[in-house]
């Protein structure tokens, strides 16, 4: 079994960001009048999901690199000049999450967490193994996670194709208290019987709550400010075409709702190879379609002071940009503004990174520092990037 590392070199542990490979173009990104964008960090190989510490060190993931990375801004410039290797060789750590001093890095099939990570940086704590019940399927596995405002982790977990019916926990997402996870290697044989015994099933037995179902892929989402629900980006079916089905955002407003998949896309485009009617009639509609194959991926209720007042709970999302449309689309960071819980605006934030048919970076996260600036990260060309406003 692949385990994270905990012992690094100095060299490592000592890397330094300032000699970039090469110049990335940013002088083509475009953004509303009074922002700019600068970078934050290069060469962090496939950067994903990213997590900010309480002492304002940023973590990143990786899906292919197979590393957790740490960020550090040592002389507050807003340009990391310290990256330390948290872990390597994982399988597909995209997914992390920082809570109450502890780092969470989601592999395909595990949670880890590296207690006060922080306090023993440039020391790599020994991680912990809090979850070992998730399934091992790579096809659209790699994972996001946030801790809600209830104190839960939220994990969601892919459907293993891109079109099929499935059990669960596939196509769902769900949440866990990852303070009262048991492993198996950590039940003790009395405790495994009993919980035989309950006649629990298998999702009893890994204590998990269903939180959405009928999700295709989701890897992005978000808490609303004012209200705590849960709102997500989901990445629609491929192969029905350029213009079909859309990627979504969705707003979760009862525990265990159902978003269709694979039966229903979007409002009610029915799939042409899965037909459930009954279930197709518990499809829960979007709040937003966000086009077809633009690979709508992190987002974020912006709740930064440096922006303009308009962007006071906004959502921001990175579309990661499609793969298999005859044009490209997405390559881009969208603005979706609300009304209560109905979209009033949807339009680009930043966009630059697709000429016509030509990209150079695939914007994956986005993230608010403490100083209300924003960080984007981008696994294709391999960088953080920080987007600021000046009055």
């Amino acid at each position: 079994m692949i385990k994270p590392i905990t012992l690094l070199t100095a060299f490592t542990l000592g890397m330094s960001l300032s000699c970039p490979s090469q110049a990335l173009p940013l002088d083509r990104i475009q953004l509303p009048q009074g922002f700019s964008i600068d970078i934050y960090a290069e060469n962090i190989e496939n950067a994903r999901q990213m997590a900010l510490g309480d002492n304002g060190t940023v973590f990143v993931g990786s899906r292919k690199a197979g590393n957790v990375y740490a960020l550090i801004d040592t002389n507050h410039d807003f340009k990391a000049d310290k990256k330390i290797m948290v872990a390597t060789d994982l399988f597909m750590p995209s997914g992390i999450a920082f809570h109450q001093g502890s780092l969470y890095v989601a592999e395909v099939d595990k949670i880890w967490r590296y207690p006060d990570i922080e306090k023993s940086l440039p020391t790599i704590p020994k991680a912990e193994l809090v979850f070992d019940k998730l399934p091992n399927k790579s096809h659209h596995g790699w994972k996001f996670i946030a801790f809600g405002p209830d104190g839960k982790l939220y994990v969601p977990v892919g459907a293993p194709c891109n079109v099929c019916e499935s059990e669960l926990p596939f196509a769902s997402i769900l949440k866990l208290d990852p303070d009262s996870q048991l492993t198996d290697n950590q039940l003790t044989g009395s405790q495994q019987t009993q919980t035989q015994k309950a006649g629990s099933t298998p999702q009893d037995s890994m204590q998990t709550t269903i939180v959405a179902q009928g999700v295709r892929n989701s890897v992005g989402f978000d808490f609303h400010p004012v209200t705590g629900e849960l709102w997500f980006t989901d990445n629609g079916r491929d192969m029905m075409g350029d213009d079909l089905p859309d990627d979504e955002l969705n707003r979760v407003s009862q525990t265990g709702q159902h978003f269709g998949f694979p039966y229903v896309h979007n409002n009610n485009i029915a799939d042409p190879e899965f037909t459930n009617p009954e279930i197709a009639k518990l499809n829960t509609p979007p709040a937003l379609t966000l086009g077809a194959h633009v690979a709508a991926l992190g987002m974020e209720f912006y709740q930064g002071q440096q922006f303009p007042a308009e962007y006071k709970n906004t959502i921001l999302i990175a579309q990661h940009g499609s793969w298999n449309r005859s044009n490209k689309v997405g390559y881009r960071i969208m603005k979706v503004v609300l009304n209560g819980n109905t979209v009033s605006d949807y339009s680009p934030f930043a966009t630059g990174w697709l000429n016509v048919e030509q990209s150079w970076g695939r914007p994956v996260d986005v993230m608010t520092l403490a100083d209300g600036s924003i960080l984007v990260s981008d696994d294709f060309a391999n960088a953080v990037y920080r987007i600021s406003y000046t009055k």
